[in-house]
């Protein structure tokens, strides 16, 4: 494109520095580009703008996919009631009854639909401690045309 047609474009006057520095970013993008014999453009690492990488609300959301099944944090409150059905409750040498969540099946912080949740959690609430999220237990609940639904728990922990 000419200057003529990019001042146009950007509603921009001919004599303005504005339009300037905006022709030189133009050439500076364009030098930046290496051409394969395929064609295709490529543009450098530093070429990218932070402003083409999506954040907060722009990025995908895995827990909104039709294939991932409901994933919520169990209230620490509520984790004794939810896990009591299944014999989770022993009694440590104390004679305190504790719930033996060692014995969930574990599912790492890092993956995805964890992600999701805390990151969902953290805008929510602004005080939470370092680590808040290791040793909680997540509800996964999985609708089935067939089965209707069922429902697991996890254990999330930091490393496997």
């Amino acid at each position: 494109m000419t200057r003529d047609e990019i001042a146009k474009r950007t509603e921009l006057v001919d004599d303005e520095t504005e339009l300037d520095r905006v022709m030189g970013i133009i050439e500076e993008q364009s030098k930046s580009r290496r051409r394969s014999s395929s064609s295709s453009v490529t543009l450098t690492r530093a070429a990218a703008l932070l402003e083409d990488i999506p954040e907060g609300n722009d990025r995908f959301n895995v827990l909104n996919h039709i294939l991932v099944p409901h994933h919520e944090l169990v209230e620490i409150d509520d984790e004794f009631e939810a896990l009591a059905p299944w014999s989770m409750v022993r009694t440590d040498q104390e004679g305190n009854e504790r719930l033996a969540k060692e014995l969930l099946p574990k599912i790492l912080i890092t993956d995805p639909a964890v992600q999701a949740i805390k990151e969902a959690t953290e805008l929510e609430v602004d005080d939470l401690p370092a680590g808040w999220l290791a040793n909680r237990v997540l509800r996964i609940v999985r609708h089935s045309p067939s089965a209707g639904s069922s429902t697991a728990y996890r254990l999330i922990v930091e490393s496997a």
